[in-house]
């Protein structure tokens, strides 16, 4: 009789163990924490600043021209150089020009950011292209269809919404958001991910739910991760 009545103080002891732990959320959680130990994601990260973007529907993609954010590759900052030329000559190495400082005649894409390869670029047959890492048929379904016409030129041509890239990936992505496209170089995505709500962010472009909840699972392998 006693050794029964110790058995089952035991097992009662364990059945309450049991139960309270599994009322406790953890890490594991679905939707828990984001990566972050269920705490709150640190103020100036990535993943703080998911937060603040507006969430919306996507907008139909009716009315859409490229023409409609300007005449690509305008001189927006004044130097005497297009936008394609300063964003090539910011990410290309060992870098020559065609006329002395502006137009880049060649180079090479160290470490392509979407694929981690290295790539050539020769004017004229060039496997690099500049890519909007928010795309701007994207942008204007999330907004910017009801942009005037100098805030749509600025985006297009804003550096921090351009990155020269490997150009056959750059053509898998479309205008591909994060629900829906990301670099396959999976050491790139946190940086990918929060250069793209910076973007946003600075813009006001929103984003959907299911974007928004991809740009979470990839920020929580990185919750420390900064905008850039």
């Amino acid at each position: 009789m006693l050794t029964y009545r110790r058995t089952l103080a035991a097992s009662t002891l364990a059945v309450a163990v049991l139960t309270a732990t599994a009322c406790t959320p953890g890490t594991d959680a679905p939707g828990g924490g984001g990566g972050t130990g269920g705490k709150p994601a640190a103020r100036g990260t990535a993943l703080a600043a998911v937060d603040t973007l507006t969430v919306k529907g996507r907008a139909p993609k009716t009315g859409y021209e490229r023409e409609k954010f300007g005449r690509a590759w305008v001189d927006v900052d004044g130097n005497g150089c297009g936008t394609r030329d300063d964003i090539l000559k910011r990410d290309l190495t060992g870098v020559r020009f065609a006329d002395g400082h502006c137009k880049v005649a060649s180079g090479t894409l160290t470490d392509d950011p979407y694929t981690g390869t290295t790539v050539r670029y020769v004017r004229g047959r060039s496997k690099v292209d500049i890519d909007h890492v928010v795309a701007l048929s994207d942008a204007w379904q999330k907004g910017a269809q009801k942009w005037d016409g100098e805030t749509r030129r600025r985006f297009a041509n804003d550096p921090l919404n351009l990155l020269a890239v490997d150009s056959a990936t750059n053509r898998r992505k479309s205008d591909g958001d994060a629900a829906t496209w990301l670099p396959p170089n999976r050491a790139y995505r946190c940086t990918y991910v929060a250069r793209q709500i910076a973007v946003k962010k600075k813009y006001g472009v929103w984003v959907t739910a299911g974007e928004r909840d991809a740009m979470k699972r990839v920020l929580g392998a990185c919750p420390q991760q900064k905008l850039p």
